[in-house]
């Protein structure tokens, strides 16, 4: 019965294990379109009481398909600490929590039912490739947002320097300050906020310049991995027809 399953639910080269696959990928899509017309505020009792049976029946799936994959796993604590059975677990989780504990503050994990967006990676072989390529990047992308959270500091504390005497309301303190230093690192710079002085006025000119790399790094990074990704991806699959 395990190996059975095991060739249905992890094995998508067999005839089984594709209609399985499809089934999964499209309920997680009408679950997700389903989620997106919930929010829509004219919708008629009729089609809530409906929204709500589906996402029931969409519950009863993924959560049956956690079991199994747990059941069906070499080692299964290591599946569900994994990125697959965490995403898994997240999918399911929120309707659990909202249906059984009657605090309103619960209802704002209704926003990780998307979260099973990320369940497609398992069954796309393109979107695997951003699974391994973030493995290969992962100490890069650390240090990367270590050192941005370091600049985003250093860039608060400077422009509080230069600014809190001339916009104390702006400015008031190096907390306050955080909002201008994240929008000015990544250029996004929504103009609610900015300095008024010639030394805030030169210094945000050399962290705008700093921003520009702050903002490229990460891009660089992810093309860079996803290109060995698709290197390692195709040596497999020469490995496994040799």
């Amino acid at each position: 019965m395990r190996k059975w399953l095991w060739d249905i639910i992890e094995d998508n080269t067999t005839r089984k294990g594709r209609i399985f696959d499809y089934s999964i990928q499209l309920l997680i899509f009408l679950s997700l379109v389903a989620f997106a017309v919930d929010t829509l505020p004219a919708l008629s009792p009729g089609a809530r009481s409906f929204l709500y049976f589906f996402e029931l029946f969409c519950v009863v799936v993924f959560t049956i398909e956690y079991v199994l994959r747990i059941y069906v796993a070499e080692k299964p604590f290591k599946y569900i600490f994994s990125f697959y059975g965490i995403v898994d677990l997240l999918a399911i989780l929120p309707f659990y929590l909202t249906t059984t504990l009657d605090f309103r503050a619960l209802r704002s994990f209704r926003v990780l039912r998307l979260f099973r967006a990320f369940k497609l990676v398992r069954y796309n072989r393109a979107l695997k490739r951003f699974h391994i390529a973030a493995k290969l990047v992962r100490e890069e992308i650390v240090l990367f947002f270590v050192i941005s959270l370091i600049a985003i500091y250093l860039t608060a504390a400077g422009i509080y320097f230069f600014e809190n005497e001339a916009q104390p309301e702006s400015f008031s303190s190096i907390f306050h300050s955080f909002w201008w230093a994240v929008v000015t690192l990544t250029t996004v710079g929504y103009g609610d906020v900015y300095p008024i002085t010639v030394g805030g006025k030169i210094f945000t000119f050399f962290v705008l310049i700093i921003g520009v790399g702050i903002v490229t790094v990460p891009a660089g990074l992810v093309a860079s991995a996803l290109s060995r990704a698709r290197e390692i991806e195709e040596k497999g699959i020469e490995d496994s027809e040799g």
